[in-house]
């Protein structure tokens, strides 16, 4: 049985195929058109998927899309007319985009894939982040949380997962979502919705926790660890241009500027930013961001607050001493690991695309589990699943370019090799097999560098990344030296620490030894690595930890600023080339910098 999975409209569409119930390919659109976030229908993406497998269109079962197009109209047609006259703009904007595109899905998909409409099937939102989850956890029974924006009515979920089947126990509605409230306060604070919730995550360890009472006005917590927004400060309701109202900006004060540099007096003043500024002016620029800082530091741990609360009333309905999360929330990776650390659960688990992307997943898994009645047949080891590049295809791109490279037929010859390169500074890009499902670079589409160096994080930022200094870097460690350097114990259990789920403390006898993977408040976001998983990418990391005792490797996404992570081998070839990575490794050919 064949089953296609569809996510697209809002933001990150994506593709996944099921065959008898365990995926195959899966990928967001924006890996192939390269626009970030692609929200379109996610043509490339399906033509890679069904191609993976030779699958025809007319040889798959169903379809299933990750919500229930009326159900939404419902659910805005409501909230427009229940803020009539302020949202007329809202309801112009909604009645265009729903009525020219986003309803007719089942005509849509017919369409462009040529099939019987009778295949394509509907799930709804918040049970294809469930299911995203749970069906793909090593659980048998499970305790489920979902925390996202909003899908049709629901913006969190809380239920419990048996085998096969899902049952919702619990569900809060639009306008009450803590992926909104999160959203207001990284427009605020100068970054794009949907994008920039993660820079916030990265910007809040530079603040103090000066306005959690501030914060607090906006949400009112129950004894039922169910929350309700004061909408008095949002505008999301009623504005399709700013997500947060007059009152909040009378009690925060202005937004910060998106064009504004972010640094700190800790920080410093980043060479790339230019010319540093002077004396007070200088002075009165740290402290305007620092207030930023210590806003996002406040955001974060009231998120923290309110999921606890969730954490404990779900454990109360259920019993259950695992948690599967699912929706945008669920990419909150500091939050994650303090739920674990607060609440009575015991083991969390979490697929690397929590996000709308992982709805495609999700809604193919709920029809052929619990719809069809189905046994569930796997689970996710690994977030392997996009598309790979053989030898014979890269040579191909090398020949065609007239590209000086070095082929290495022996493996450990090209490990040793790289190894050596990074031991000397330079910064590596790292192109191996299937690409990843889900937003983070987990070693195939990697750029690598020395976490020991004190000065590495500026160089990446510098000559590479081109982003903002406070946003901290990842290690990817082998599992047999994650206790040795995180505190993480029993690493082996953790799946979210397999995609960079958790932030966990860096061991404190270990800080000065990696300094480029350290945050500023002693944490890190590291990926755990599993030799059985990721052989090639173990043996690398391995080869490092034998040559210097530490057992991780820098760990950034193979990408520069504003573009989706590399795809294909002209694409990782032309971000090294516009960039100052030192090294591009391509399957067994490593090419350099004219000159080095």
């Amino acid at each position: 049985m064949k089953i296609l999975g569809l996510s697209f409209f809002y933001h990150d569409s994506a593709a996944a195929l099921l065959v008898d119930g365990v995926p195959v390919a899966m990928s967001q659109e924006e890996r192939f058109s390269r626009k970030k976030n692609d929200y379109r229908f996610p043509e490339k993406a399906i033509n890679f998927v069904l191609e993976s497998t030779k699958t025809k269109p007319e040889e798959l079962d169903y379809v299933v899309f990750y919500e229930k197009p009326f159900l939404k109209l419902e659910r805005v047609f409501k909230t427009v007319l229940s803020n009539y006259p302020f949202s007329f703009r809202v309801f112009v904007e909604s009645v265009k985009s729903m009525f020219l595109d986003k309803l007719w899905v089942r005509d849509l998909v017919s369409r462009k894939l040529g099939i019987d409409p009778k295949k394509v099937l509907f799930s709804e939102h918040h049970l294809s982040h469930a299911a995203s989850s749970f069906l793909c956890s090593p659980f048998d029974n499970a305790a489920i949380l979902t925390i996202d924006g909003v899908g049709e009515w629901a913006v969190t979920t809380l239920g419990i997962g048996e085998g096969n089947k899902i049952k919702i126990l619990k569900e809060i509605h639009f306008p009450d979502s803590l992926g909104l409230f999160y959203s207001a306060f990284t427009a605020f604070l100068g970054f794009e919705i949907n994008e920039g919730e993660y820079k916030v995550m990265g910007m809040a360890p530079y603040g103090k926790l000066k306005y959690v009472d501030k914060v607090r006005k906006l949400i009112k917590f129950n004894k039922d660890g169910s929350y309700e927004l004061d909408m008095s400060y949002f505008s999301f309701q009623n504005s399709v241009e700013r997500t947060y109202s007059n009152k909040f900006i009378e009690l925060f004060g202005p937004p910060r500027r998106k064009e504004s540099k972010f640094f700190t007096r800790e920080t410093g003043w980043p060479s790339y930013f230019g010319p540093k500024p002077e004396g007070e002016e200088y002075d009165r620029l740290a402290k305007e961001q620092e207030y930023y800082a210590d806003i996002a530091a406040s955001l974060q741990a009231v998120l923290e607050e309110a999921l606890y609360g969730l954490a404990k009333e779900l454990y109360r309905l259920t019993g259950v001493k695992k948690l599967c999360i699912g929706g945008g929330v669920g990419l909150n990776s500091v939050a994650n690991w303090k739920i674990l650390a607060n609440s009575p659960f015991e083991e969390i688990f979490i697929q690397p695309a929590a996000g709308d992307a992982g709805g495609a997943l999700g809604a193919a898994l709920s029809v052929y589990c619990t719809a069809l009645n189905n046994p569930r047949k796997f689970v996710m080891e690994n977030a392997y699943y996009g598309k790979e590049y053989s030898r014979e295809e890269i040579k191909e791109f090398i020949d065609k370019n007239n590209l000086k490279a070095e082929l290495f037929e022996n493996e450990d010859d090209l490990i040793d090799k790289v190894i050596d390169d990074i031991l000397a500074g330079k910064v590596v890009g790292w192109f191996q097999g299937r690409f990843e499902w889900g937003p983070r670079a987990l070693g195939s589409r990697s750029i690598l560098a020395d976490p020991r160096r004190n000065d590495m994080k500026d160089i990446v930022n510098t000559k590479i990344k081109f982003r903002e200094p406070y946003r901290p870097f990842a290690p990817s460690v082998i599992l047999e030296g994650t206790e040795e350097f995180f505190e993480m114990p029993e690493a082996a259990k953790h799946y979210p620490g397999r995609y960079m789920l958790y932030v966990v403390n860096v061991r404190e006898d270990k800080k000065a030894k990696v300094p480029a993977i350290t945050h500023v408040d002693g944490t890190a976001r590291p990926q755990v690595v599993l030799k059985e998983e990721s052989p090639k990418y173990w043996k690398l990391i391995n080869n490092f930890y034998q040559k210097t005792g530490v057992s991780l490797l820098l760990n950034t996404s193979f990408n520069l600023r504003g573009e989706p992570i590399v795809n294909t081998p002209q694409d990782a070839y032309s971000t090294f080339e516009r960039s100052e990575i030192d090294t591009l490794v391509l399957e067994n050919y490593i090419i350099k910098k004219q000159g080095t």
